[in-house]
């Protein structure tokens, strides 16, 4: 049991940290038994235990009766664990080196040690020089900047936890983010913005169309970033645009069909818009839409008989509950199914969005992502709860087209696509959580013709044995995840079913303790702990 002494201020970072680690813990009092204490308030008369790890970004009560003083205070460092970067959003400081073992973090660039160990007859104490808990506060609220985006940055501060409890030597169980038989889930989920072509009628949607199509594709083909074929294919379309107005042509941007072929079976999500017409309240009119839900019906309708999910695109939900109560239940009359999820149009959110979102009667919500890029913007694959919410679970966006390929944002090629996205594949892998992708409704049609790499990606995320879900089932699972408890261990091979059918159940894993004869055996993340499948507890059923 790990006991954790906090600040007031900080308490639910650290209530939603440990669901995120799911690891038995409980805040720290007096009088009980912990084999970890974890410390960051600055305390110094509470918390014993065999080992005690000590978190602070300044100089804290241990460093002075330890006479072991840290280096200056640094704002927004950059550190390195076990290889992998790890950015530091508030302040950190440097340990003394004085030879002992101790985990692998350090100041990148300097080499200089962010975290100490020293043993005694009183135990193990392990100090790491920044504060947890407010890292934990900024990623689930700011977030990471773009810069950052590529890292799995409260993952790393889960490994390093992990890796300070098992390296000093104390076995450790937990729930792992990953369904049982899975490497991780993925969700393929579609905003539909531009359902139509004909929709458009000498507005700025259809000739930046065109612009696209007979302008900047010849540039991309002539700077080798498109192929010759994508070229005919789009000066193609762009000649059959006036029969497309006239009725004489077949629409190329109506293609929902086509992601029932390519998702068969997969489960997506599709976020659709309440009404036309409508930027929102801060918005720019180049944010209304051109259709609204009751426009596709007849579109939505198959996608709901092959076992898709019909998701709100929201205008105002973001930052009004009784308006997001109006647009969910304009959508849910449209489909006859309840709306449990949301994605805001343009990604419009702030701090406050969780808790209006909630008020509003959704269960999740998958706008926490970037325009500008892909990647991690919490830090976390994970689902979590945001700090503003009671129950509201944030799906966060991980990839997104139109970030990897729109020139005004990471203007890749394929070939630069495949290398950036793979790599968030390969922490998918290592860490567990859910990648949430989005290719927009008319991304498989001229002129953006993204089909082929969408094939491709969906591939690749089946030969790395992923549990694809729609968003509703993957934010099911985190939440049973999130309810389990974990009541006795043993090593036999086993896991927790659910009783829904359409959720897979949970794992159990125990990482046996690292030091060996004095020594740390530490390592970061999975590199050093033995993982064993083991039952898990009551509450997963």
């Amino acid at each position: 049991m790990i006991g954790v002494v906090a600040r007031e201020e900080e308490r639910a970072a650290v209530r939603e940290f440990f669901e995120l680690f799911k690891t038995p813990w409980e805040f720290w009092r007096a009088g009980g038994r912990y084999d970890v204490v974890v410390r960051a308030d600055d305390a110094c008369d509470q918390g014993s235990a065999d080992v005690v790890i000590v978190y602070g970004g300044q100089v804290t009560t241990f460093d002075r009766e330890a006479q072991r003083l840290p280096g200056p205070a640094r704002r927004n460092a950059m550190l390195s664990w076990d290889g992998h970067r790890l950015p530091i959003y508030g302040d950190c400081v440097s340990l003394p080196a004085d030879g002992r073992p101790s985990p692998p973090l350090f100041f990148d660039g300097t080499g200089e040690p962010a975290a100490s160990v020293t043993r005694s007859g009183d135990g193990t104490f392990i100090r790491i020089g920044y504060d947890l808990f407010r890292e934990v506060q900024f990623l689930l609220t700011t977030g990471q900047p773009a810069a950052h985006a590529g890292s799995a940055t409260l993952e790393g501060h889960i490994d390093v936890l992990r890796a300070a409890i098992v390296g000093a030597g104390v076995p450790l169980v937990e729930i792992p983010p990953a369904p049982e038989g899975y490497r991780f889930v993925v969700c393929l989920t579609h905003d539909v913005d531009h359902p139509a072509i004909r929709l458009h009628r000498f507005d700025a949607t259809l000739f930046g169309f065109l612009y696209r199509a007979v302008v900047r594709t010849l540039i991309d083909v002539c700077t080798r970033k498109r192929s010759a074929k994508t070229l005919w294919r789009n000066w193609a379309a762009a000649a059959k645009l006036p029969f497309v107005h006239l009725g004489l042509a077949k629409d190329f941007w109506r293609r929902l069909d086509r992601y029932l072929e390519i998702d068969q079976g997969l489960g997506s999500t599709f976020f659709v818009i309440p009404v036309k017409g409508n930027p929102g309240r801060r918005g720019s009119r180049a944010r209304a839409s051109a259709y609204g839900v009751a426009d596709i019906a007849d579109q939505l309708r198959p996608l709901r008989a092959a076992g898709c999910e019909v998701g709100l695109h929201g205008i105002d939900a973001w930052c009004d509950a009784a308006a997001g109560s109006g647009e969910r239940e304009r959508v849910s009359r449209v489909t006859g199914d309840a709306v449990d999820g949301v994605r805001m149009h343009w990604l419009y959110f702030d701090e406050q969005a969780p808790a209006r979102l909630e008020a509003a009667g959704f269960t999740y919500d998958s706008t926490f992502g970037y325009n500008e890029t892909v990647g991690f913007r919490a830090g976390t694959l994970q689902a979590f709860r945001p700090l503003s919410a009671s129950r509201l679970l944030e799906l966060p966006l991980t990839i997104m087209d139109t970030a990897l390929f729109y020139p005004s944002h990471l203007n890749l090629s394929p070939t630069a696509a495949r290398e950036a996205v793979w790599r968030l594949l390969d922490d998918a892998e290592q860490h567990g959580g859910a990648v949430v992708i989005n290719w927009h409704d008319r991304s498989l049609a001229p002129e953006r013709l993204w089909g082929d790499f969408y094939v491709e990606l969906v591939a690749e995320l089946k030969r790395r044995g992923a549990w694809f879900a729609t968003a509703t089932q993957a934010a099911s699972w985190f939440a049973l995840r999130r309810s389990a408890v974990v009541d006795s261990v043993g090593w036999e091979a086993g896991s927790a079913r659910s009783s829904r059918p359409d959720l897979p159940g949970l794992a159990l894993r125990v990482h046996a303790p690292g030091w060996r004869d004095g020594e740390w055996r530490g390592g970061g993340g999975a590199a050093f702990a033995h993982a064993l499948d083991a039952s898990v507890a009551r509450g997963a059923a």
